[in-house]
């Protein structure tokens, strides 16, 4: 039987709780019960380059998915140092992420000296985007394939030039992968970006260079510019008739130039898994595979665990890469 003082007890005891719930209630768990609360992601390259484009594109299928709003907070310079740095120093409530990359997560901790963020700084959130590069030549380069660029490159020692859309890149690195396989010793050439790159092969500046396939597609049908092979796994759409360099014997410079999302250290658990569903489910659509598909971009969902599996294997690879170049960079 309950007694007039046991229901006073349970009152207060109702009201009490009532106002600890707030309290006990954290800013990240408060922050996912509001789908509509715009996510940031913070993007290490200026708006306009081709991964910002393709980051926008995610803004629709991404807000018909999870509700959020997708805000594009660009932050260029010092091969993503920048962006990450901020991030790193971000709210780790699932309210902002970094897109990141190569560079950032496999490259930079191995060229840099110091670094304005530490790659322990961040929590894998799940894969974004691949694309391949492409090994492009002037018209003058006589070459059909591989096979004939490297004997025509070993008649000339120390006089073909290659080159990559920025120092310390994994396009510059791709040449010393072949120049080390093949047993050659092309000379680098290093671009503040894939336009001057593109300019000065088409120019016949260089010989050769590692681009991405978009890059040089509007220079072939003229013969400026012809592709030797491709990086990715498989031929590409854009370019079927482009044998890839495993396909040609070359299976070390099967590459892809990867990005991904990620998340400042400490964001919960709950978090990471509610923005990899959303993220991974629209990856997987096939509105934005067919978008992708004309800039020969592969979508690449990941779980968290993969993501960073991935990126640590990577992180392996290109160290190597680092050491064959004894490329440090500029602080």
């Amino acid at each position: 039987m309950t007694t007039p003082s046991m229901k006073r007890r349970m009152v207060l005891d109702a009201l009490a709780v009532g106002a600890l719930a707030p309290a006990l209630t954290s800013p990240a768990a408060r922050a996912q019960s509001a789908p509509d609360r715009p996510l940031r992601v913070v993007v290490p390259f200026a708006g306009g380059n081709t991964l910002d484009t393709a980051l926008r594109q995610l803004a629709g299928p991404l807000k018909r998915e999870s509700g959020q709003t997708l805000v594009i907070d660009n932050r260029p310079g010092g091969s993503g140092a920048i962006a990450a740095a901020h991030v790193a120093q971000s709210p780790a409530d699932g309210s902002t992420l970094l897109l990141s990359n190569i560079s950032i997560l496999a490259i930079n901790p191995h060229t840099h000296a110091r670094l304005a963020y530490d790659v322990k700084a961040f929590r894998p959130v799940t894969g974004f985007l691949g694309a391949s590069l492409a090994l492009a030549v002037n018209e003058n380069v006589p070459a059909r394939n591989v096979a004939e660029f490297i004997a025509w490159t070993k008649a000339r020692p120390g006089k073909v030039s290659y080159a990559s859309f920025t120092p310390g890149g994994a396009a510059h690195f791709a040449g010393a992968i072949l120049n080390e396989k093949a047993g050659l010793d092309m000379v680098h050439v290093g671009y503040s970006g894939t336009p001057p790159a593109v300019q000065n092969l088409v120019g016949g500046q260089v010989d050769a260079a590692f681009l991405p396939p978009l890059a040089v597609r509007p220079y072939l049908e003229s013969g400026k510019v012809r592709v030797l092979a491709v990086s990715s796994t498989a031929r590409s759409p854009m370019l079927p008739n482009v044998a890839t360099f495993t396909e040609q014997g070359f299976p070390d410079l099967q590459i892809f130039i990867w990005s991904g999302l990620s998340a400042p250290v400490g964001t919960p658990d709950a978090a990471i898994a509610s923005l990899n569903a959303a993220f991974t489910k629209v990856l997987r659509s096939e509105e934005i595979r067919d978008a992708w598909r004309a800039f020969d971009f592969q979508p690449m969902p990941m779980t968290a665990k993969e993501f960073g599996d991935y990126t640590a294997k990577e992180s392996v690879r290109w160290g190597e890469a680092v050491r064959l170049t004894g490329f440090k960079a500029q602080e």
